[in-house]
Protein backbone atom coordinates (compact mmCIF):
# COMPACT_ATOMS: atom_id res chain seq x y z
CA UNK A 1 0.00 0.00 0.00
CA UNK A 2 1.09 3.61 -0.54
CA UNK A 3 1.17 4.52 3.19
CA UNK A 4 3.35 1.48 3.88
CA UNK A 5 5.70 2.45 1.04
CA UNK A 6 5.99 6.01 2.36
CA UNK A 7 6.67 4.83 5.92
CA UNK A 8 9.22 2.27 4.72
CA UNK A 9 10.99 4.89 2.60
CA UNK A 10 11.07 7.33 5.51
CA UNK A 11 12.41 4.83 8.03
CA UNK A 12 15.00 3.66 5.51
CA UNK A 13 16.22 7.22 4.96
CA UNK A 14 16.49 8.02 8.69
CA UNK A 15 18.52 4.92 9.48
CA UNK A 16 20.79 5.32 6.47
CA UNK A 17 21.54 9.03 6.98
CA UNK A 18 22.36 8.56 10.66
CA UNK A 19 24.92 5.89 9.81
CA UNK A 20 26.79 7.66 7.01
CA UNK A 21 26.39 11.43 7.63
CA UNK A 22 30.01 12.10 8.75
CA UNK A 23 31.29 10.68 5.45
CA UNK A 24 28.82 12.89 3.58
CA UNK A 25 30.14 15.93 5.45
CA UNK A 26 33.70 15.02 4.43
CA UNK A 27 32.52 14.59 0.83
CA UNK A 28 31.06 18.11 0.75
CA UNK A 29 34.20 19.69 2.21
CA UNK A 30 36.53 17.80 -0.11
CA UNK A 31 34.46 18.78 -3.16
CA UNK A 32 34.32 22.45 -2.21
CA UNK A 33 38.02 23.05 -1.56
CA UNK A 34 39.89 24.43 -4.54
CA UNK A 35 43.53 24.33 -5.60
CA UNK A 36 45.74 26.49 -3.41
CA UNK A 37 43.20 26.45 -0.58
CA UNK A 38 43.29 22.79 0.40
CA UNK A 39 42.45 22.19 4.06
CA UNK A 40 42.07 18.40 3.85
CA UNK A 41 44.07 15.77 2.02
CA UNK A 42 41.70 12.81 2.41
CA UNK A 43 38.54 11.48 4.05
CA UNK A 44 40.32 10.45 7.25
CA UNK A 45 42.25 13.75 7.42
CA UNK A 46 39.00 15.70 7.07
CA UNK A 47 37.22 13.74 9.81
CA UNK A 48 40.20 13.96 12.22
CA UNK A 49 40.56 17.73 11.73
CA UNK A 50 36.79 18.19 12.07
CA UNK A 51 36.74 16.35 15.42
CA UNK A 52 39.75 18.33 16.68
CA UNK A 53 38.34 21.73 15.76
CA UNK A 54 34.59 21.20 16.14
CA UNK A 55 34.23 18.19 18.42
CA UNK A 56 32.55 14.86 17.70
CA UNK A 57 29.18 16.44 16.94
CA UNK A 58 30.87 18.70 14.40
CA UNK A 59 30.71 15.72 12.07
CA UNK A 60 26.92 15.96 12.21
CA UNK A 61 26.58 19.64 11.25
CA UNK A 62 23.56 19.84 8.95
CA UNK A 63 22.29 16.42 10.02
CA UNK A 64 19.08 17.89 11.47
CA UNK A 65 18.11 19.26 8.04
CA UNK A 66 18.87 15.94 6.41
CA UNK A 67 17.01 13.90 9.01
CA UNK A 68 13.99 16.21 8.74
CA UNK A 69 13.77 16.14 4.94
CA UNK A 70 15.22 12.72 4.10
CA UNK A 71 11.97 11.00 5.07
CA UNK A 72 9.87 12.71 2.37
CA UNK A 73 12.81 12.58 -0.08
CA UNK A 74 13.37 8.81 0.21
CA UNK A 75 9.64 8.17 0.41
CA UNK A 76 9.05 10.10 -2.83
CA UNK A 77 12.02 8.48 -4.59
CA UNK A 78 11.17 4.86 -3.74
CA UNK A 79 7.39 5.19 -4.01
CA UNK A 80 7.61 7.15 -7.31
CA UNK A 81 9.85 4.47 -8.81
CA UNK A 82 7.30 1.80 -7.84
CA UNK A 83 4.48 3.96 -9.21
CA UNK A 84 6.15 4.46 -12.59
CA UNK A 85 7.22 0.82 -12.83
CA UNK A 86 3.65 -0.27 -12.17
CA UNK A 87 2.18 2.02 -14.83
CA UNK A 88 4.88 1.23 -17.39
CA UNK A 89 4.42 -2.53 -17.08
CA UNK A 90 1.98 -4.09 -19.52
CA UNK A 91 -0.38 -6.64 -17.99
CA UNK A 92 2.14 -7.43 -15.25
CA UNK A 93 4.82 -8.46 -17.74
CA UNK A 94 8.51 -7.96 -17.07
CA UNK A 95 9.69 -4.41 -17.73
CA UNK A 96 12.18 -3.81 -20.51
CA UNK A 97 15.44 -2.06 -19.61
CA UNK A 98 14.25 1.12 -21.34
CA UNK A 99 11.05 1.18 -19.28
CA UNK A 100 13.03 0.55 -16.08
CA UNK A 101 15.21 3.53 -16.95
CA UNK A 102 12.14 5.68 -17.66
CA UNK A 103 10.72 4.74 -14.25
CA UNK A 104 14.01 5.74 -12.61
CA UNK A 105 13.99 9.00 -14.56
CA UNK A 106 10.50 9.79 -13.24
CA UNK A 107 11.53 8.97 -9.66
CA UNK A 108 14.64 11.17 -9.88
CA UNK A 109 12.63 14.07 -11.29
CA UNK A 110 10.00 13.84 -8.53
CA UNK A 111 12.48 13.73 -5.66
CA UNK A 112 14.19 17.05 -6.49
CA UNK A 113 11.13 18.84 -5.09
CA UNK A 114 12.51 17.97 -1.65
CA UNK A 115 16.15 17.24 -2.48
CA UNK A 116 17.15 20.70 -3.75
CA UNK A 117 16.22 22.73 -0.61
CA UNK A 118 17.59 19.94 1.61
CA UNK A 119 20.94 19.87 -0.21
CA UNK A 120 21.06 23.67 -0.34
CA UNK A 121 20.78 24.04 3.44
CA UNK A 122 22.89 21.00 4.26
CA UNK A 123 25.83 22.18 2.16
CA UNK A 124 25.94 25.60 3.89
CA UNK A 125 26.02 23.96 7.33
CA UNK A 126 28.50 21.24 6.35
CA UNK A 127 30.94 23.64 4.69
CA UNK A 128 30.82 26.33 7.39
CA UNK A 129 33.51 24.52 9.42
CA UNK A 130 35.89 24.38 6.45
CA UNK A 131 35.52 28.10 5.74
CA UNK A 132 35.96 28.96 9.44
CA UNK A 133 39.10 26.80 9.65
CA UNK A 134 40.50 28.41 6.52
CA UNK A 135 39.93 31.91 7.93
CA UNK A 136 41.67 30.93 11.17
CA UNK A 137 44.65 29.61 9.24
CA UNK A 138 44.87 32.77 7.13
CA UNK A 139 44.65 34.93 10.26
CA UNK A 140 47.41 32.90 11.95
CA UNK A 141 49.65 33.27 8.89
CA UNK A 142 49.00 37.01 8.78
CA UNK A 143 49.87 37.28 12.47
CA UNK A 144 53.16 35.50 11.95
CA UNK A 145 54.13 37.77 9.05
CA UNK A 146 53.28 41.00 10.90
CA UNK A 147 54.30 42.52 14.20
CA UNK A 148 52.25 41.65 17.30
CA UNK A 149 51.09 45.25 17.52
CA UNK A 150 49.80 45.21 13.94
CA UNK A 151 48.07 41.87 14.29
CA UNK A 152 44.31 42.13 14.22
CA UNK A 153 42.13 40.66 16.91
CA UNK A 154 40.70 37.28 15.84
CA UNK A 155 37.13 37.57 14.66
CA UNK A 156 34.43 35.93 16.72
CA UNK A 157 33.29 32.82 14.87
CA UNK A 158 29.58 32.79 14.07
CA UNK A 159 27.97 29.86 12.34
CA UNK A 160 24.57 30.13 10.72
CA UNK A 161 21.68 27.85 11.56
CA UNK A 162 19.35 26.26 9.02
CA UNK A 163 16.53 28.58 10.18
CA UNK A 164 18.68 31.69 9.71
CA UNK A 165 19.79 30.60 6.23
CA UNK A 166 16.20 29.80 5.22
CA UNK A 167 14.86 33.14 6.46
CA UNK A 168 17.62 35.08 4.69
CA UNK A 169 17.10 33.24 1.41
CA UNK A 170 13.32 33.69 1.55
CA UNK A 171 13.72 37.37 2.44
CA UNK A 172 16.24 38.17 -0.29
CA UNK A 173 15.31 35.80 -3.12
CA UNK A 174 11.96 34.25 -2.24
CA UNK A 175 11.23 30.56 -2.66
CA UNK A 176 13.61 30.49 -5.67
CA UNK A 177 16.49 31.01 -3.22
CA UNK A 178 15.93 27.54 -1.76
CA UNK A 179 15.99 26.08 -5.27
CA UNK A 180 19.39 27.47 -6.27
CA UNK A 181 21.17 24.73 -8.21
CA UNK A 182 17.92 23.04 -9.27
CA UNK A 183 19.26 22.35 -12.76
CA UNK A 184 22.45 20.81 -11.40
CA UNK A 185 20.44 18.72 -8.91
CA UNK A 186 18.31 17.38 -11.77
CA UNK A 187 21.47 16.75 -13.75
CA UNK A 188 22.74 14.58 -10.89
CA UNK A 189 19.61 12.86 -9.56
CA UNK A 190 17.89 11.92 -12.82
CA UNK A 191 20.92 10.04 -14.28
CA UNK A 192 21.56 8.53 -10.84
CA UNK A 193 18.05 7.09 -10.71
CA UNK A 194 18.26 5.93 -14.34
CA UNK A 195 21.38 3.92 -13.46
CA UNK A 196 20.46 2.89 -9.91
CA UNK A 197 16.93 1.49 -10.10
CA UNK A 198 17.30 -0.81 -13.14
CA UNK A 199 20.66 -2.05 -11.83
CA UNK A 200 19.24 -2.74 -8.37
CA UNK A 201 16.14 -4.48 -9.75
CA UNK A 202 18.18 -6.81 -11.93
CA UNK A 203 20.76 -7.59 -9.24
CA UNK A 204 18.01 -8.24 -6.71
CA UNK A 205 16.29 -10.65 -9.11
CA UNK A 206 19.41 -12.80 -9.16
CA UNK A 207 18.77 -13.67 -5.50
CA UNK A 208 15.11 -14.60 -5.99
CA UNK A 209 14.47 -18.33 -6.13
CA UNK A 210 10.89 -17.65 -7.17
CA UNK A 211 9.62 -14.51 -9.00
CA UNK A 212 6.73 -14.25 -6.51
CA UNK A 213 8.94 -14.48 -3.41
CA UNK A 214 11.08 -11.61 -2.13
CA UNK A 215 14.85 -11.99 -2.26
CA UNK A 216 16.61 -12.54 1.10
CA UNK A 217 17.39 -9.30 2.95
CA UNK A 218 21.15 -9.69 2.46
CA UNK A 219 20.65 -9.90 -1.32
CA UNK A 220 18.64 -6.65 -1.25
CA UNK A 221 21.33 -5.05 0.92
CA UNK A 222 24.21 -6.07 -1.36
CA UNK A 223 22.23 -5.15 -4.47
CA UNK A 224 21.52 -1.71 -3.01
CA UNK A 225 25.20 -1.23 -2.10
CA UNK A 226 26.52 -2.25 -5.53
CA UNK A 227 23.91 -0.33 -7.50
CA UNK A 228 24.22 2.74 -5.25
CA UNK A 229 28.01 2.98 -5.36
CA UNK A 230 28.07 2.41 -9.14
CA UNK A 231 25.51 5.14 -9.80
CA UNK A 232 27.18 7.49 -7.29
CA UNK A 233 30.58 7.33 -8.99
CA UNK A 234 28.99 7.62 -12.44
CA UNK A 235 27.31 10.95 -11.61
CA UNK A 236 30.00 12.36 -9.29
CA UNK A 237 31.03 15.12 -11.77
CA UNK A 238 27.44 16.42 -11.63
CA UNK A 239 27.55 16.25 -7.82
CA UNK A 240 30.75 18.35 -7.70
CA UNK A 241 29.12 20.99 -9.94
CA UNK A 242 25.93 20.97 -7.84
CA UNK A 243 27.88 21.32 -4.58
CA UNK A 244 29.92 24.27 -5.90
CA UNK A 245 26.84 26.06 -7.29
CA UNK A 246 24.85 25.65 -4.07
CA UNK A 247 27.62 26.97 -1.79
CA UNK A 248 26.67 30.52 -0.80
CA UNK A 249 29.94 31.30 1.02
CA UNK A 250 33.41 30.92 -0.47
CA UNK A 251 36.81 30.55 1.09
CA UNK A 252 39.59 33.06 0.46
CA UNK A 253 40.45 33.43 -3.28
CA UNK A 254 37.96 30.72 -4.29
CA UNK A 255 36.07 30.95 -7.59
CA UNK A 256 32.42 31.92 -7.92
CA UNK A 257 30.19 30.52 -10.67
CA UNK A 258 27.31 31.93 -12.70
CA UNK A 259 25.86 28.60 -13.85
CA UNK A 260 26.48 24.99 -14.81
CA UNK A 261 28.54 25.74 -17.94
CA UNK A 262 30.62 28.42 -16.21
CA UNK A 263 31.29 26.09 -13.27
CA UNK A 264 32.25 23.20 -15.56
CA UNK A 265 34.59 25.39 -17.60
CA UNK A 266 36.39 26.91 -14.58
CA UNK A 267 36.87 23.56 -12.83
CA UNK A 268 38.24 21.99 -16.03
CA UNK A 269 40.63 24.89 -16.76
CA UNK A 270 41.87 25.65 -13.23
CA UNK A 271 41.74 22.30 -11.46
CA UNK A 272 41.84 19.74 -14.24
CA UNK A 273 39.46 16.88 -15.15
CA UNK A 274 40.32 14.90 -12.00
CA UNK A 275 38.59 17.62 -9.94
CA UNK A 276 35.24 16.30 -11.18
CA UNK A 277 35.89 13.14 -9.17
CA UNK A 278 36.70 14.87 -5.88
CA UNK A 279 34.94 13.04 -3.08
CA UNK A 280 33.91 10.18 -5.41
CA UNK A 281 35.03 7.48 -3.01
CA UNK A 282 33.36 9.34 -0.12
CA UNK A 283 30.14 9.52 -2.11
CA UNK A 284 30.37 5.81 -2.91
CA UNK A 285 30.92 5.09 0.81
CA UNK A 286 27.86 7.20 1.65
CA UNK A 287 25.51 5.93 -1.03
CA UNK A 288 26.39 2.21 -0.83
CA UNK A 289 25.26 1.58 2.78
CA UNK A 290 22.58 4.29 2.56
CA UNK A 291 20.78 2.58 -0.31
CA UNK A 292 21.66 -0.89 0.95
CA UNK A 293 19.93 -0.12 4.25
CA UNK A 294 17.11 1.71 2.46
CA UNK A 295 16.34 -1.23 0.20
CA UNK A 296 16.42 -3.76 3.04
CA UNK A 297 13.97 -1.69 5.13
CA UNK A 298 11.83 -0.98 2.08
CA UNK A 299 11.71 -4.56 0.84
CA UNK A 300 11.47 -6.27 4.22
CA UNK A 301 8.44 -4.07 4.89
CA UNK A 302 8.66 -2.77 8.46
CA UNK A 303 5.67 -0.54 7.78
CA UNK A 304 3.43 -3.46 6.86
CA UNK A 305 4.22 -5.05 10.21
CA UNK A 306 3.47 -1.82 12.11
CA UNK A 307 0.26 -1.15 10.19
CA UNK A 308 -0.93 -4.71 10.73
CA UNK A 309 -0.36 -4.35 14.48
CA UNK A 310 -2.48 -1.20 14.86
CA UNK A 311 -5.92 -2.81 14.44
CA UNK A 312 -4.94 -5.63 16.79
CA UNK A 313 -3.90 -3.20 19.51
CA UNK A 314 -7.14 -1.28 19.16
CA UNK A 315 -9.07 -4.54 19.40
Amino acid sequence: SLPAKLINGGIAGLIGVTCVFPIDLAKTRLQNQQNGQRMYSSLSDCLIKTIRSEGYFGMYRGAAVNLTLVTPEKAIKLAANDFFRHHLSKDGKKLTLLREMLAGCGAGTCQVIVTTPMEMLKIQLQDAGRIAAQKKLMAAQAQLSSSPAAAAEPAVETRPTATQITRELLRSKGIAGLYKGLGATLLRDVPFSIVYFPLFANLNKLGQKDPNVKAPFYVSFLSGCVAGSTAAVAVNPCDVIKTRLQSLQRGVNEDTYSGILDCTKKIWQREGPTAFFKGAYCRALVIAPLFGIAQVVYFVGIAEFLLDMLPKRRA
